[in-house]
């Protein structure tokens, strides 16, 4: 597996890294610890060194899995995990934020345990707390970086002037943010701020929440839990008519003897060098096909290609339903 620094950073993970998620929440049911630990162990063999996780999954599920998982490899992994949420004193997942710094410390502690570690690798702000100011968000992730708790920190879901106020506090080492042929929108504002802070990106659903592997379309059904039923971008007349992304990936993957989902991730992977796709999965022969699009060559007039065709697709319907988006690019 090749490897990528994050940005400026002394953070170097392989180039594709293991979103955890969908293994506790979102898709639907949870899967079986030992088949989710079975994926986990899968990826490591595969060279695949940066996992991501959060309190909020689950919540607290999903960093344990995580934490048992990776507990005999941690020599040999980068475990990124995120804060800012406020979760009820039962593990109630109430989406209320928090990010006092009382707060971000308590997280961090608790989140130790459960990963089963002395040090976060990654600690990212989940989402802008509007209620705290960022430069306070960026001193209490330095304290914790100075006691030796937290190796580099993070933001997700931030806005271009958040990121640029906290990293004048601490350097930010990387920005988690949804990224890929299904939503671009980060390519006018926050990737040219990336590359002039020397900040690395970390697309989370590379693969359009699933979509782009071409396995879904308009007459998919999701469970009854799973999230995307919720998202107007997922709506049945949305799924018909954004099908056109799809068709452009399998032309593509045709040519090449691959899969839309590893035309998809390889045409991430060309974007930036300090780009790493974190795409997830439950499921062991998905993990393998992502994994090969490492190894998926795009030439220049490819991605020439790609582009001009994705330039003249117009999606249809939002990515997120309008209570989640007031949470994002703040």
């Amino acid at each position: 597996m090749q490897k990528r620094k994050l940005g400026n950073s002394a953070l170097e993970v392989s180039a594709l890294g293991l979103g955890c998620m969908g293994m506790s929440s979102g898709y639907g049911p949870a899967g079986e610890k030992p088949a989710m630990i079975a994926v986990i162990r899968l990826a490591i063999e595969y060279g695949v060194t940066f996992f991501d996780t959060a309190e909020i999954y689950g919540p607290f599920k999903n960093e344990e899995l995580v934490g048992e998982a990776l507990a005999p490899f941690r020599g040999q992994v980068k475990i990124a995990t995120k804060f800012g949420f406020w979760i009820g004193p039962n593990g109630e997942r109430l989406d209320g934020l928090d990010s006092r710094p009382a707060h971000i410390k308590e997280v961090a502690e608790a989140s130790l345990k459960r990963l089963q570690t002395d040090v976060i690798d990654l600690f990212y702000q989940h989402r802008v707390d509007p209620d705290v100011p960022i430069e306070d968000v960026a001193g209490t992730v330095k304290e914790l970086i100075q006691a030796g708790k937290v190796k580099h920190f993070g933001l997700s879901e931030a806005g271009a002037t958040t990121i640029r106020r906290a990293n004048a506090v601490q350097p930010v080492t990387a920005v988690q943010s949804e990224y890929s042929l299904f939503w671009r929108e980060p390519e006018v504002e926050i990737m040219p701020l990336l590359e002039e802070l020397g900040i690395g990106f970390v697309p989370f659903s590379p693969l359009g929440k699933g979509f782009l592997t071409g396995k879904i379309d308009e007459n998919t059904k999701f469970d009854a839990t799973d999230f995307r039923n919720v998202v107007p971008r997922f709506s049945p007349e949305a799924r018909k008519a954004n099908q056109a992304v799809v068709d452009l990936l399998t032309s593509i993957a045709a040519r090449k003897k691959a899969t839309p989902a590893q035309i998809a991730l390889a045409w991430l992977l060309a974007q930036k060098p300090w780009i790493v796709p974190i795409p997830g999965t439950t499921k062991l022969p998905r993990l393998v096909e992502n994994l090969g699009a490492v190894s998926v060559e795009l030439t220049s007039g490819d991605l020439r290609e790609i582009n001009a065709a994705s330039d003249t697709i117009t999606l249809q319907g939002a990515r997120y339903p309008e209570h989640l988006q007031k949470l994002i690019g703040r």
